[in-house]
């Protein structure tokens, strides 16, 4: 069963370490998972501390995943990286380690992240160009050695690209695209791409495709997403426009390849809707538009010109009807005359 509970919105104020504690001790019960509450407990209230004494606001915490695999994530809006432990803590420091009074020890004499890798089965940190997420998955018996590796992905300032291109790029031309849909667009990709990737770092065995999606959309979407296709659906935006024209520099032949990254979105929709992805299935709108802004790069990069997007009805009756469904767009219809 997939969790994509409300953030819990943290102050600044020391208080909300114990909030975040007795918040996640909560939810680890509520999905009786009574077995992880100890080390959940631990670890974060060592992120908590952190993102408050090292941190920028806002500063949430949530428990994502399964209920299988649960996990634990703490967001700031700062992108500097967490420092990784070079070595174990103290033991016997350990040894008198009391919930009841895990505030003020942590405040006063700051551990690091040597207890969230003991309590971890698996741990680490995702840089985005809006802060940083550090997210963990508890085990259910704290570790008597260094613990857990932690892996820390992205780069601060830089994790999204903002100007790279392929060697002998071309331009394709999108045309018509209606901005809300661009920006939900990206929004899904970002999430999506986020999910498989810690889904690959923590439960590769349980999910052996993560690692294959996520090196693949990352690839094959990264012109979609560059600084400069961004800026200008910005400044469309700003002018109060409803839709743009956009160019997209990228090779011919990675063009051809958005062929496969089509096929991958429509099977985590699969996933999703079977419930072993945390990310929800598309709606029809979002199949729509997302069908005809990829396969418009692959008609291209065949040599055909551009056809500007056109909203399909059917897919904005089902969309309001049931939020579901399948609608057909420009380049299906391309597709289905040639």
């Amino acid at each position: 069963m997939p969790l994509n509970r409300p953030a819990l919105s943290l102050g600044t104020g020391p208080r909300g370490v114990q909030h975040a504690r007795r918040w996640v001790v909560a939810t680890f019960r509520d999905i009786d998972r009574d077995d992880l509450v100890e080390c959940a407990e631990m670890a974060v209230s060592e992120l908590v501390t952190n993102a408050l004494l090292h941190g920028a606001p806002p500063i949430q915490v949530r428990v994502r995943g399964t209920r299988e695999h649960p996990r634990v994530e703490v967001s700031d809006g700062s992108q500097e990286p967490p420092a990784l432990p070079s070595y174990p803590p103290d033991l016997a420091a350990i040894d008198d380690f009391h919930l009841d009074g895990l505030d003020d020890m942590l405040l006063t004499f700051g551990r690091g992240l040597s207890i969230v890798a003991r309590a971890s089965d698996a741990w680490g940190a995702e840089i985005e160009d809006d802060g940083k997420t550090v997210w963990f998955t508890p085990s259910s018996q704290f570790s008597e050695d260094a613990g857990t590796p932690g892996i820390v992905t992205g780069t601060p300032g830089a994790s999204e690209p903002t100007g790279e291109h392929p060697a002998d790029p071309e331009r394709f031309r999108l045309l018509g695209v209606p901005v809300r849909d661009y920006v939900s667009f990206h929004n899904h990709f970002r999430e999506l791409r986020r999910e498989v990737r810690l889904l690959a770092m923590a439960n590769e065995d349980d999910y052996p495709l993560a690692r294959d999606l996520a090196e693949v959309f990352t690839r094959l979407g990264r012109p979609l997403t560059l600084g400069t296709v961004r800026d200008e659906v910005d400044r469309a935006q700003s002018r109060g426009q409803s839709s743009t024209d956009l160019d997209v520099l990228m090779g011919r032949d990675e063009a051809r390849g958005i062929a496969r990254f089509i096929d991958l979105l429509a099977l985590t929709d699969a996933f999703a809707r079977e419930e072993k992805m945390l990310a929800l299935a598309r709606s029809a709108r979002q199949v729509a538009f997302q069908t005809w802004l990829l396969g418009e790069l692959v008609h291209q990069a065949e040599g055909a010109e551009p056809l500007p997007w056109s909203e399909p009805a059917e897919a904005r009756d089902r969309d309001r009807d049931t939020g579901t469904g399948t609608g057909t767009t420009t380049a299906t219809r391309r597709a289905s005359v040639s």
